[in-house]
């Protein structure tokens, strides 16, 4: 029977680390990345649900979103409940909710169906991304903490590097259903692992739930992430997008100011005022911006300016989550932690990841080497940067709370993301505009309203011009982003600020 560690919430830290922590580390990432992979497996199955669900863009957008939305919008209030009921207990239910949601979209006879279904696993998705995270950090100690978050961190990019495979592997030999369904023997699998492996810890008891504060983030998140996917196709100024950004900044300040009086807050304030776990927020937010919004923009780049088909170009972005892997799991960065300290590996990996993108943007063009050459220097950054400010947001957060620091951590990746597609895309569309002979809302709009060939060379010369402009845009911020939050965490260290 396992114990549990309320009175202890971080044994770890203190008796070397659980026996069988590595054993329990496999487990917890089977159980990520069955979650990353929901996130990109669905978009290579589009064609199948248009025809054979006969679902329109707005149901497609929604299938997408839905998941994307309700995951977001609880991840605090998932790593709230992962402190105060138990990690292993909430890891549990977010893995049978994820099945249960698995099994009924693999079923869906219609589009509502699949996109209510979608929702569901949603919720079992926000708790694993926060209980994974939250395990991790009970049961290892501080000198392993930093190459087990690395290990965890690489899921991400194996989730990034397989959906699309896995998707179309299953779509050529199953109907679309099979994407979801190759979901219930994981979570199979890990339901009884984690029940046998991974020990049970929780926050002391006595703290009341914070039921209003979890009401408010959720709505809050929700809504703000909301406008933030609708802004690129509704535009920035719609009231569409307005009316949502404007209610969830709204329904977040009043989050904030009922976490600064209730005596017991689902989150407490207080962490920004310290200079360590701010500067790991400002790092997280700018590596998740850079790094998604240049996704973004290379899967463009690689289709309308080299020329390449849609499995071609995902085959090329592969070598960044390949130098994602290989330096995680070679645990470079956990020693290039160990030996630099905290700050200057950050500096370093940002700079990298800052470096990429401005090789992508001025090489890439001339063909595929200098984006090669691009990639994996990005990778090589984003396998440095990103598991060093998890460790840092985590070692700023009290152990008790490391549901909610894993929550904190979820939360800003997903605002990076949505802001990194926005900002850069919408770079992208000015200078496209400003440069191209035609006005058109796209590149193959443009190419079609185009005179003759002449004018077409203009504005694919545009198009290419927008591209480099809006990845030159994201390297300067990234580098901005990484020098901020290495000072911070600098003048932290100096100043000798403890965990919050």
């Amino acid at each position: 029977m396992t114990a549990t560690t309320a009175e202890n919430p971080n044994p770890a830290a203190t008796s070397g680390g659980h026996p069988q922590r590595w054993l329990i580390l496999g487990v917890i990432c089977l159980a990520q990345l069955t979650v990353l992979l929901d996130n990109t497996v669905l978009n290579v199955a589009i064609p199948s649900l248009t025809r054979e669900l006969d679902a329109s863009t707005a149901d497609v957008q929604w299938m997408i979103n839905a998941y994307a939305l309700v995951q977001s919008g609880l991840l605090l209030t998932a790593g709230n409940a992962a402190d105060r009921y138990g990690r292993k207990r909430m890891l549990l239910t977010g893995l049978a909710l994820f099945g249960l949601g698995s099994l009924a979209a693999g079923l869906a006879q219609s589009s509502t169906q699949l996109i209510a279904a979608r929702a569901g696993m949603g919720v079992g998705g926000a708790l694993l991304m926060t209980t994974t995270l939250a395990v991790v950090v009970q049961i290892f100690d501080d000198t392993e903490r930093i190459k087990a978050i690395a290990i965890w961190s690489t899921v991400s990019s194996l989730g990034f590097a397989a959906g699309p495979l896995l998707g179309g592997f299953v779509l050529d030999h199953f109907w679309w259903g099979a994407i979801f369904l190759i979901n219930l023997p994981v979570a199979a699998l890990g339901l009884v692992a984690v029940a046998v492996l991974v020990p049970e810890s929780r926050h002391k008891q006595g703290d009341r739930p914070d039921l209003l504060g979890a009401a408010l983030s959720t709505a809050g998140m929700t809504a703000l992430v909301y406008a933030i996917i609708n802004g690129p196709e509704h535009g920035w100024l719609s009231v569409h997008v307005l009316v949502s950004a404007s209610f969830g900044l709204l329904v977040t300040g009043a989050f904030a100011f009922w976490e600064l009086r209730t005596p017991y807050p689902m989150l407490d304030v207080h962490f920004f005022r310290n200079q360590r776990f701010v500067g790991a927020v400002a790092g997280t937010v700018l590596v998740a911006f850079g790094m998604t919004g240049s996704l973004f923009l290379l899967t463009q780049h690689l289709q309308f300016v080299l020329g390449y088909g849609p499995l071609d170009a995902g085959l090329r972005t592969a070598p960044l989550a390949l130098t994602v892997v290989v330096l995680n799991l070679s645990g470079a960065g956990a020693r290039l932690v160990t030996r630099l300290g905290t700050p200057a590996t950050i500096a370093l990996g940002m700079a990298l990841v800052s470096g990429g993108l401005a090789s992508i943007a001025l090489l890439g063009s001339r063909g595929y080497g200098g984006l090669l050459l691009g990639l994996v220097v990005m990778g090589a950054g984003v396998s440095l940067s990103m598991p060093a400010m998890a460790n840092a947001i985590m070692s700023a957060i009290p152990p008790e709370k490391a549901g909610v620091g894993a929550g904190i951590n979820g939360t800003l990746a997903e605002f990076g993301n949505g802001l990194g597609v926005a900002v850069l895309g919408a770079v992208l569309n000015a200078r496209f505009a400003a440069l191209a002979p035609v006005a058109a809302a796209s590149l193959p709009a443009a190419l079609a309203a185009a005179g003759g060939p002449a004018e077409r060379a203009r504005v694919a010369d545009a198009f290419a011009a927008g591209l480099e402009t809006s990845q030159l845009v994201g390297a300067a911020a990234v580098l901005a982003g990484g020098l901020l939050a290495a000072l911070l965490l600098r003048r932290a260290e100096r100043g000798g600020d403890t965990p919050a």
